[in-house]
């Protein structure tokens, strides 16, 4: 028998902590739904007590998911465990993930406490959560640069407290591989009573560890594992569920399953890109553009004689279908009904789908053949469709040794406005003009065009960060005409803070 490990997945908790990449509560339960489609086992749903916004969260995807645990963060606090219990009141199966930090860094600088006391907040903080939920989690936070002895004192009363699982998380990413491997195996060496709670992992990607100090957490005794869709997260990131669920796929000796449908990961990682605006990198590990991709006439050549040569893993096996439907200008609707399915766009009704198809048309013509993430940009433009300020028309006149000049035509509710002006270059004189009209002072400091695939026809990505009045804003568009795109990104950030 095979060791089940358990995925506890955090991207709509930890993930969504990553500036810009902020979800509505319609976005979370999408994601939700497809996190139990690939056989996620716990959900991280958010931390109630931060925000209305994430209470309702937690509140409605306790009511979309079925089957898996749905989890809710709180520090050590009454008041943010009382929050927490009332927003999990619809889950079929709850948690609530309670913790305090444990590393002098934490107990000395963050708290002006010690040892002792912090101990004892733990103990109170699950015994306090035990009253409302059987299933507690608690977080040693900083666990990473924790003294093994202390941590081991605190991980045994927790668990004596009534926690049910034990995160030793390696909060910012420090710890090498066989450092962490020693953290875990010392706490099953010493910790009395071990045996009756599940010891967790979260690792960050801080010094690019995460995925190996997971997997030596793992290989020492850890039978969960908290991780993120394409690793996103804080600062640098979290562990990739991909990554982890495919090295334990690909290594059968390390006799330790999860129940995740890898067939699936491509499709909820496009998802989740999309809906996040966050771009994955085109050499990401599992999920990247070019994962799979053979340059080499020496790995080609071994490909097409045997895949095996230069791939361990087969592409159909995380959901790449070499042989699945080609979009064109030639495709009739059911082809990509068909397909918006298959990457987790559930369409129900005609007329949704009667406009994407009429999108998908226009942007046929414009390219030789449309890609997934091409679909899934058309499939989100609803969103822009109901903003506020609205792009009606631009026109830009750009070229070597002439000045670039703009016009633009904008719909701010219902009402038509022009404005032109210069810049330097076709972007920012876009820019200039929107800015004509909106008659806001804001600052640009970030830019980002990224093409989804390649080629001069290509979709291009635009993410863009913008300053206005002491605080940060997110605009995103997706365009094959990446002057538009900007232009387009610039207006959905100003839409955010004119909301």
């Amino acid at each position: 028998m095979m060791d089940k490990l358990y995925i506890f997945d955090t991207t709509l908790r930890d993930g969504e902590q990553v500036p810009g990449c902020q979800l509505n509560t319609v976005e979370k339960i999408e994601v939700a739904k497809s996190l139990e489609a690939l056989g996620v086992d716990i959900i991280e749903a958010g931390f109630p007590i931060s925000s209305p916004g994430d209470f309702n969260s937690v509140v409605e995807i306790s009511k979309a998911v079925t089957w898996p645990t749905i989890c809710a963060l709180t520090r050590s606090v009454e008041k943010d465990i009382d929050v927490a219990a009332q927003a999990l009141q619809y889950a079929k199966k709850k948690r609530i993930h309670t913790g305090i930090g444990t590393s002098d860094y934490h107990i000395l600088y963050k708290f002006n406490s010690t040892q002792e006391e912090i101990l004892q907040r733990a103990i109170a903080a699950v015994k306090y959560a035990k009253k409302y939920v059987e299933d507690v989690e608690f977080y040693a936070e900083d666990a990473g640069r924790t003294d093994n002895e202390y941590l081991a004192r605190v991980v045994e009363a927790v668990i004596k407290a009534g926690a049910t699982v034990v995160n030793i998380p390696d909060t910012t990413g420090y710890c090498l591989p066989t450092d962490y491997a020693t953290k875990i195996k010392y706490l099953y060496e010493h910790v009395n009573g071990i045996q009756n709670a599940i010891i967790s992992t979260h690792c960050h990607n801080d010094l690019g560890m995460a995925t190996a100090n997971t997997l030596a957490g793992v290989m020492n005794g850890a039978r969960q594992v908290e991780v993120t869709i394409n690793g996103i997260g804080e600062r640098a990131g979290n562990t990739a569920l991909e990554e982890i669920v495919m090295i334990l796929n690909s290594h059968k000796e390390l006799n330790v399953q999860t129940n995740i449908n890898t067939r699936k990961i491509t499709s909820i990682s496009r998802m989740v890109s999309s809906l996040m605006n966050m771009p994955v990198q085109p050499n990401k590990a599992i999920v990247g553009r070019n994962a799979f991709a053979h340059s080499s006439g020496i790995h080609q050549d071994g490909v097409l004689k045997n895949r095996e040569s230069y791939e361990i893993i087969d592409p159909k096996d995380v959901g790449i279908d070499e042989n699945s439907i080609v979009l064109t200008a030639r495709s009739g609707r059911a082809a990509l009904k068909h397909r918006l399915q298959m990457l987790g766009v559930e369409l129900k009704d005609s007329k949704r789908l009667d406009e994407i198809y009429e999108e998908f048309l226009k942007l046929a013509d414009r390219k030789k053949d449309i890609n997934d993430n091409d679909l899934l940009l058309l499939a989100g433009k609803e969103r822009a469709a109901n903003q506020r300020i609205k792009l009606e028309y631009l026109q830009v006149t750009s070229g070597v040794g002439i000045r670039s000049v703009a016009s633009v035509g904008l719909n701010i509710a219902g009402e038509q406005f022009e404005a032109a002006a210069t810049g330097n270059g076709p972007v920012d004189a876009g820019i200039n003009a929107v800015k004509r009209i909106i008659n806001r002072k804001t600052t640009l400091n970030d830019f980002l065009i990224q093409a989804i695939t390649k080629g001069s026809d290509d979709v291009g990505k635009v993410h863009m960060q913008v300053e206005y009045e002491g605080n940060v804003y997110y605009g995103f568009a997706g365009n094959t005409d990446i002057i538009a795109a900007s232009v387009e990104a610039y207006i959905d950030a100003i839409n955010k803070f004119v909301r």
